[in-house]
């Protein structure tokens, strides 16, 4: 176990949460979801060419599968929140320094199927197949 505290890629993610969190309780409950939406799509604009036109994907089966989820930045990634918990989520891997990025749900996610189920995938590109897997996913997470 190293002692060496937090990497460089955690602190960047907590001073991210840490940023979101300020503008949340800055905007109270009346910013507008358009406004979340266009910090998402710039985050995702800003991703490596690769990460971005699969994170261009993710959102858009996930807007269109379950539209009564509202993107928003979680942990500086784009992700997907009902009532303001977020139930999925991308991370890029070239911002985490890893070889895949991941598309993942957290226990808000109604995904429960018996005693074991998948709560994050690696994705390096979606196509047909992957992006009907995903989709039928989000609809069973917000069901």
């Amino acid at each position: 176990m190293s002692t060496d505290g937090f990497s460089e890629q955690e602190r960047a993610a907590m001073k991210a949460r840490a940023e979101e969190l300020r503008k949340e309780a800055a905007g109270g409950r009346g910013r507008k979801a358009a406004t979340d939406e266009l910090d998402v799509l710039s985050k995702i604009a800003e991703m490596e060419a690769a990460d971005r036109a699969v994170a261009e994907r993710v959102h858009a089966v996930v807007t269109a599968n379950a539209p009564e989820l509202a993107p928003k930045l979680w942990y500086g990634q784009p992700a997907y929140a009902r009532k303001g918990k977020v139930v999925c989520f991308f991370r890029s891997g070239h911002t985490d320094k890893e070889r895949y990025s991941t598309f993942g749900f957290t226990p808000e996610a109604n995904l429960d199927d018996g005693g074991l189920w998948a709560t994050s995938f690696a994705v390096n590109g979606l196509d047909d197949t992957s992006e009907a897997v995903l989709a039928a996913l989000v609809k069973k997470a917000v069901s």
